[in-house]
């Protein structure tokens, strides 16, 4: 029992060794001379449509003088978008009508800088134009919005609501907004801020075919899209042409496997995003960095003549890894590998730790790693008759321990 604890164990420690290696992935790709600790690596395009969803399989390993193998820790960083929100304390001061309309009259404790006003109203179902005004003294009063249009629209098929005034910056005690309508709006509740986004590293995909058609069945129009390659994408823009005030529910699907059977393909789609296309913004959808190469965009236009669709722009955030060297090795991004575990670093506790200025690092090509047939763990029974022989010694040997425990007895 103990030499068969001992080739399992050593077996074992055998597996762990061949786990992890450079053989365990299909790419890698040289890192040119790291000269520093830190350096940062911008995650080629051509990357993601060869490494696992999650990018879980990604690694950087060094091949050191004594051809050893080590491997560095990373950070992975997606530029995307940040936004600063400072909410503005405030007041209303009054709520007053007259034949124009009604008006709402808000007072900052201070001189504050804002330039958003998001509003929330009880009814559902509105359209109204709006104006606001900026005032220090409340009796000299400047325009900071004129003929602003404000929506909600809620039914059986849509669920849109447009409420958020959006100014250049401005600084007034007093803001006056004032809503033309013939019923009272019932504001519940409103807010205002000081909104920042610092626009991040956007990357725009090319589409290499796109193909409109009207499913007049399903009162739809279905986009599909393709891209030259799979690339990693977090941002749809659709450019409709319309002179006339729309709003269609869309939903954006992206294809995430497809299966041959004797009726033809079937496709498995995995919906990215839903919103509404809508006359009063840029029709943008954002969602969760993925990696797709085909989409299909499903316009619901009920009872309503189909919009005219003039162009679909796919964007993403540029990808980069922070990666920390402290070996002299000859390095590589190493990827590919479906079966690979997500890596666990310290580094990832110490993040604030990083240089806020490090160098970029470049990778070259993209090399086909050749597997080394040593490496490759076969079935320790590719027979059965070696199976079945095993189970026989197996069982000769269980049964010799048995009877010398009985005749101890």
């Amino acid at each position: 029992m103990k030499m068969i604890n001992k080739i399992f164990i050593l077996f074992l420690l055998s597996s762990s060794f061949i786990y992890g290696q450079m053989e365990e992935y299909t790419y890698k790709r040289e890192l040119v001379s790291p000269s520093d600790q830190w350096h940062e690596l911008s995650l080629p395009q051509e990357v993601f449509g060869k490494t696992t969803p999650n990018l879980k399989d990604i690694r950087i390993y060094g091949i050191t003088a004594s051809n050893d193998t080590i491997e560095a820790p990373y950070l992975l960083r997606v530029s995307s978008d940040k936004v600063v929100q400072q909410e503005v304390e405030f007041k209303t001061l009054n709520t007053v009508q007259n034949n124009n309309g009604y008006y709402f009259t808000f007072e900052l404790p201070s001189v504050a800088s804002i330039n958003q006003i998001k509003l929330d109203f009880i009814q559902q179902n509105f359209d109204w134009k709006v104006k606001l005004e900026g005032s220090q003294d409340q009796n000299e009063w400047f325009t900071v919005l004129k003929d602003y249009r404000i929506m909600s629209i809620r039914n059986a098929f849509t669920d849109f609501q447009f409420t958020q005034l959006s100014f250049p910056s401005s600084k007034f005690r007093y803001y006056r907004l004032h809503i033309r309508s013939k019923v009272r709006p019932a504001l519940s509740n409103a807010s205002i801020a000081q909104h920042e986004k610092i626009a991040g590293e956007l990357i725009h995909h090319t589409i290499k075919k796109l193909e409109i058609k009207e499913n007049k069945q399903n009162k739809q129009t279905e986009i599909d899209v393709e891209m030259t390659t799979p690339v990693r994408a977090s941002r749809i823009k659709i450019d409709v042409q319309e002179a006339i005030d729309y709003h269609r529910p869309v939903t954006i699907k992206y294809l995430i496997d497809s299966t041959k059977t004797e009726k033809g393909w079937i496709y498995n789609y995995g919906v990215l995003s839903s919103g509404t296309l809508n006359s009063l913004t840029e029709n943008e959808l954002s969602f969760k960095s993925t990696t797709l190469k085909q989409l299909k965009i499903i316009v619901h236009n009920h009872d309503n003549q189909a919009l005219k669709i003039d162009s679909i722009q796919v964007s993403g955030y540029s990808h980069k890894l922070v990666a920390r060297f402290t070996t002299p090795a000859r390095y590589f991004l190493c990827y590919g590998n479906q079966k690979a575990k997500a890596p666990t670093y310290d580094i990832q506790q110490f993040a604030d730790q990083i240089p806020s200025v490090i160098s970029s690092l470049k990778i070259g090509q993209e090399i086909n790693i050749k597997k080394d047939q040593s490496s490759i763990i076969e079935p320790l029974f590719k027979n059965k008759a070696w199976l079945w022989i095993t189970m026989g010694v197996i069982i000769l040997l269980l049964g010799g321990f048995s009877l010398k425990m009985i005749q101890k007895k």
